[in-house]
């Protein structure tokens, strides 16, 4: 339901919208009586404009209206999209509103400022393709406020506003970054925080030939289990998987569930250290790096 103070944000439009309709549809009867000095043709004009404006106003307010419903239940929906909505309703209130004023209709009002429109293009097209794309990335949101993103493995962090011409997002270090929307549109985008928050995440981890696949894998699950178990915990198991081969030694892949894009080194963190515990525990030699930058084991003879 529509709480009180929505109804009473939209009392002043929906009112003047009331009044500019009687106005226009009783000018005959109520110009003449209360104001018989005023030309009709110029008070029918002012009403019918009035009226255009009210309209979009009213209608504006209401799409806010349902923009705002509609985002409790999902991801909170960016405010570029009811912008859009505004700006096009008071737009085609205003090219109504000319064509009546002058006597045109909207078709030849626009045509006769093609040339206008064309030159003013020109010279703000850099602009433009700003707040076109943002315009898509309203209609198409293929994020939205709060979301976890990344662009082309270059910018990561976390969205906090979406503007006609740029977008900011706030990285995992606390810094702010403000990114054109044509500059966006371009870049290739994962979004951490959709259609769920949680995802699954993995490390590498190359063990020796000398320990068995078998128990590489049981030990690796029971210590990626035992981190999971930490706050916040997961429902889903994790998966281990001897991915390679090799001459330096067996490569595992280990995939760990990450709740949120915010715990995402904490979790590979806590996943590290359970698997360190889990191998000190087993009496094998502590990891060490190699030339690729992977972790060989060990085990005591």
């Amino acid at each position: 339901m529509i709480s009180r103070a929505r109804i009473l944000w939209l009392l002043w439009p929906a009112l003047l919208c009331l009044v500019s309709v009687l106005m226009y549809a009783f000018h005959a009867y109520l110009f003449p009586k209360f104001m018989p000095q005023a030309d009709p043709q110029a008070m029918l004009r002012f009403s019918a404009v009035a009226a255009f404006y009210s309209f979009a106003w009213l209608a504006a307010r209401i799409a806010d209206i349902a923009l705002a419903r509609k985002g409790k239940a999902k991801r909170r929906k960016p405010k570029l999209l009811g912008d859009l909505v505004t700006a096009t309703l008071f737009a085609l209130a205003t090219v109504a509103a000319i064509g009546l004023l002058l006597g045109q209709s909207a078709g030849g009002i626009l045509a006769s400022s093609g040339l206008i429109i064309a030159i003013l293009g020109f010279a703000i097209r850099n602009v433009l393709a700003d707040v076109l794309s943002g315009i898509a990335i309203g209609l198409e949101a293929p994020f939205r406020i709060g979301d976890w993103v990344e662009f082309d493995e270059t910018t990561t962090g976390r969205v906090i506003e979406i503007g006609w011409r740029t977008t900011r997002v706030l990285t995992p270090n606390d810094t702010y970054m403000i990114l054109p929307n044509s500059q966006i549109s371009r870049l290739m985008l994962t979004n951490y925080s959709a259609p769920r928050k949680h995802y699954q995440a993995s490390v590498q981890i190359v063990l020796h030939h000398d320990i068995p696949v078998s128990q590489g894998k049981q030990l690796l699950f029971e210590a990626a289990m035992s981190a999971s178990a930490m706050p916040p915990a997961m429902a889903k198991e994790a998966v281990v998987r001897a991915s390679v081969y090799d001459v330096e030694g067996v490569t595992y892949t280990v995939k760990y569930w990450v709740p949120t894009f915010s715990r995402d080194i904490d979790c590979r963190d806590a996943v590290l250290m359970a698997i360190d515990e889990a191998l000190r525990e087993r009496g094998w030699i502590p990891p060490r790096a190699t030339g690729q930058r992977q972790l060989t084991l060990h085990e005591n003879s």
